[in-house]
């Protein structure tokens, strides 16, 4: 993996971790289990039959829990102790061939990342679920689900477009 695709992969990994954890582990371990993404050394696990079942199981139960307004909270606020530090690891083991420098870099920047989109998710969902009907959070969550998509898409498919490149 070039520089370029591994700070790509950090930043997306740990962004999409602040929203959906499980469902992007699930996706960048599918890629790689199926050769789609050649994924570092150290996250090369997320490949593992047992970790894919993991998440896959994981993924489904977010993606019922998101739907349920307040129970959807209540979900994030115990996420908050596991989403933030698993995006700095992710980002961490991102940063394959890098120097270890570079890789804790990378971990305290994508411990920071995963924790301002899951604040920014756990905030938007605490202002809806004031809402008393569940469509709001339907589609808040529908929203939520395309959006970790296209941003892995984007940071995998064409790491040149993010705004780390321009700056």
């Amino acid at each position: 993996m070039n520089p370029l695709s591994e700070l790509a992969l950090a930043g997306g990994l740990a962004w999409g971790s602040g929203i959906r954890l499980y469902a992007t582990l699930l996706i960048v371990g599918l890629l790689g289990h199926f050769g789609y993404l050649h994924l570092p050394p150290a996250l090369v696990v997320l490949q593992h039959p047992w970790v894919l079942g993991a998440a896959a199981v994981m993924t489904v139960g977010e993606f019922l829990a998101d739907k349920v307004p307040a129970f959807d909270s209540v979900w994030d606020a115990v996420h908050t102790f596991i989403r933030i530090p698993a995006g700095a690891i992710l980002a961490w083991g991102a940063m394959g061939d890098a120097t270890p420098a570079a890789q804790m870099a990378a971990a305290i920047v994508g411990g920071v990342v995963a924790g301002g989109t899951h604040l920014a998710k756990a905030g938007t969902r605490a202002a809806i679920n004031t809402s008393p009907e569940p469509f709001t959070n339907w589609t808040a969550s529908a929203g939520e689900d395309g959006l970790v998509l296209g941003g892995l898409w984007l940071a995998i498919a064409h790491p040149a477009a993010l705004p780390a490149r321009r700056g």
